[in-house]
Formats: structure tokens, C-alpha cells, sequence
């Protein structure tokens, strides 16, 4: 199959992204892994397809395949990349625009300084719905947020901060994000057993109220130079902790994100994140035909 491709990045998190408003491609997860894949494809940490509206109120849908080649609910750096790419290809002049990702629909919205700010919608904290199996744990609560302790295999624990933001998300603490165990825990909490569907590990250094260094373990794609729902979902946790303050710069090894969050006796406002969109190139390529 021969199909034509725009590699993107957002805060140095890279995407691959395929046009299918005119049809679908019908890619099989071997293939989207192909694609993904840095030496014999093209290279990202994950693959964005541009569909079209399946609703009135609604501009599109995208849909998400991580590096593995699975579907995935939602990714915030891809979402601003998508808004990037509709206004460059000129398949949209709307802003901001609603789409559709596989649990909900996002709001997008270009900044005069070329920014993007995506409302990712409200946090979820219920345990059922992230999906997270905290039965037998006793959380340990700071400001009343609870942190919940995870025995690792081979020995040690991971005292993580449980929530979604439209994918799983545990948080830890750390003192300084260049010499946590990022490569060695990450993946073991990613495949905690008690993670149903997997989950994005993030460690978290605070500098102050209003600054934090960031790495996150991504589920389905290893250690990535930012992930935009993990800036929002270590945000939240460190408002919930009572450690930061509603707006906060994240800084990822790939860049800044700014993410904006107001706290309420609910916790259900919207989290915003705003951050660079980059179109790197473009391409065509065939692909081959696997199962």
C-alpha cells in the first residue's frame, strides 16, 4: 500500500500523521507498528489519523495508535499536532475546533503566538474508571489525596497518585528527574497487575508552585520527550497534594507545556494545556502488507 504521510512533533513527542477524511486506509496493527517503527519505517511515538466528523457539533474524529501498534484513548501532544495539521492541509479554517477521540471530544484552539491550548477536559479520580484495582492497598494521603503504594517485582514500592485524563496515569514523586528510575520502574508500572488496561508512569520533580521537571514512562511506547496528558495528570496531582498552584510550566526533555487547572470542591473543572505544534516533513512510503 502506498500512502502519503506529515511527520510531526510536539515538545519533541512525534507523531506520524495519515489523512483518512477522503477514506480509510484500513491499517492492521502490524502496520501501524511498521510505521512507527524508527528503522524500518518512519519513525514515532505514535500514529494520528485525521477522520471525519461522525456528528453533528463536531469538525472530525482522530484516532490514536501508539508505537505498539495498539489503539489508544487519547494523547495531548497529538491533539495539538491534529489542529496544526487540519489548518496546514487547509481541511479546516474553525477555531477552535471539537473532534471526537475515542472517549470524548476535545475542544482545540490556535494562539496567535502559534501555541495550541486544548481544553482535555476534567480528571477523572474514580479508581473504576481510570481503571485502577486499589482492594487490599491502604492508600497513604497527602492533603487529602490519596497516593496509593505499589509493590514492584524484584523488590521495592512506587507510592503513586492514581487518575485519568481520558488514559491511565500513576504519578510519583521524585527529587530530581535525571537520576530517578525512570527506565528501570517505568515499565513496571506500566504493566502493573494492577492496572487493568496498563498505565503512563510519570515522575514528577517539583521546583517550585509554579515549575516542574517531568519524564513519563508511556504506556505502549517507553520513556518519550514529553507527553501532554501526563503534564496535565502530574499537574493535577501536585494541585491535589497541595503542592502547586493552577498554572504551571512542565518541563519535559522535549520542551515546555503550560498547563492550566482550577481546583473545586467537585474536582471537575477542565484541565488546559498549551504547548508547540511542528510539522518536521512530509512523505510517501509503501507499506507492506502484514497481517
Amino acid at each position: 500500500m502506498h500512502i502519503r504521510f506529515t511527520k510531526m512533533q510536539g515538545a519533541g513527542n512525534d507523531f506520524v500523521v495519515l489523512d483518512e477524511t477522503r477514506g480509510r486506509l484500513g491499517l492492521s496493527t502490524a502496520q501501524y507498528r511498521w510505521l512507527a517503527d524508527r528503522h524500518f519505517g518512519v519513525g514515532a511515538d505514535q500514529i494520528l489519523s485525521v477522520r471525519p466528523s461522525p456528528a453533528p457539533g463536531l469538525d472530525f474524529e482522530y484516532v490514536i495508535h501508539n508505537a505498539d501498534g495498539g489503539e489508544v484513548e487519547h494523547c495531548g501532544n497529538g491533539a495539538r499536532c491534529f489542529v496544526r495539521y487540519v489548518h496546514e492541509k487547509a481541511l479546516s479554517t474553525q477555531n477552535p475546533l471539537r473532534v471526537k477521540v475515542q472517549h470524548g471530544e476535545l475542544e482545540l484552539r490556535m494562539n496567535p503566538d502559534g501555541r495550541v491550548t486544548v481544553d482535555m477536559g476534567a480528571p477523572v479520580f474514580d479508581l473504576d474508571r481510570v481503571p485502577f484495582n486499589g482492594q487490599g492497598l491502604t492508600a497513604q494521603p497527602l492533603a487529602g489525596f490519596d497516593r496509593w503504594p505499589l509493590a514492584l517485582p524484584g523488590g521495592g514500592e512506587a507510592l503513586v497518585s492514581v487518575l485519568s485524563m481520558g488514559n491511565p496515569h500513576a504519578v510519583l514523586l521524585v527529587d530530581n528527574v535525571d537520576t530517578a528510575p525512570v527506565l528501570l520502574q517505568g515499565p513496571l508500572i506500566e504493566r502493573h497487575e494492577r492496572f487493568p488496561r496498563r498505565v503512563n508512569a510519570g515522575f514528577l520533580q517539583i521546583v517550585n508552585r509554579s515549575q516542574v521537571r517531568l519524564r513519563v514512562y508511556e504506556r505502549g511506547a517507553g520513556e518519550t520527550l514529553a507527553c501532554g496528558t501526563g503534564a496535565c495528570a502530574a499537574v493535577v496531582a501536585g494541585i491535589r497534594l497541595g503542592l502547586l498552584d493552577a498554572r504551571v510550566d512542565v518541563h519535559t526533555h522535549g520542551g515546555v507545556l503550560t498547563i492550566e487547572w482550577h481546583d473545586s470542591p467537585a474536582h471537575d473543572g477542565a484541565v488546559l494545556m498549551t504547548g508547540p505544534a511542528t510539522t518536521v516533513f512530509e512523505g510517501e512510503i509503501d507499506v507492506p502488507d502484514l497481517p
